[in-house]
């Protein structure tokens, strides 16, 4: 049977999870939107960064569009090198599968049928992945890494309660 879990996603709601979640939950998130511009994708980083320097953690930001391509990116000094591809793949998992990375890390760490996510190319179930919404539509994502789990999505919630 299929465990489904209840997330609260940055879209502003609940929505139900299993491994991808599938059905009425997904068509209850936001459309995609127009591309996020670099004047807006900087807004989203500024605060992420600041997040980061408050708490001395070193982080790279990405900002892609809703299609995954890369629209922002910048790295604190002495970030960890592995941290620039990961950010950029945590942004490009939230905008492609319209979630936070965190709810694909909460499906695996499940188990069960939540497993399959481990196959499903360009899925980073790893928090710090999130989708930015504007005018209720999703017009991209940010990815942070550098730091824990746990503290690369703080950095990224406070990039993307930038732009609501």
């Amino acid at each position: 049977m299929l465990k489904k879990i209840a997330v609260r996603s940055a879209l502003g709601g609940l929505f139900v999870a299993g491994p991808l979640a599938s059905g009425p939950a997904l068509n209850a998130q936001a459309p995609y939107g127009a591309p996020i511009s670099l004047e807006n994708a900087k807004k989203a980083a500024a605060p992420a960064l600041a997040e980061a320097t408050k708490n001395h953690w070193n982080m790279a930001v990405a900002v892609v569009d809703p299609s995954g391509n890369l629209v922002y990116y910048e790295k604190m000094d002495d970030t960890q090198l592995g941290s620039a591809k990961v950010a950029i793949d945590k942004a490009r998992s939230a905008a492609l599968f319209k979630r936070p990375t965190k709810a694909l890390q909460d499906a695996l760490a499940a188990g069960g049928e939540g497993l399959r996510l481990l196959k499903i190319q360009g899925a980073v179930p790893v928090e710090g992945g999130i989708p930015l919404v504007m005018e209720g539509k999703i017009v991209g994502a940010i990815g942070v890494s550098g730091g824990s789990s746990a503290q690369d999505g703080q950095c990224a919630q406070a990039g993307a309660a930038a732009l609501k």
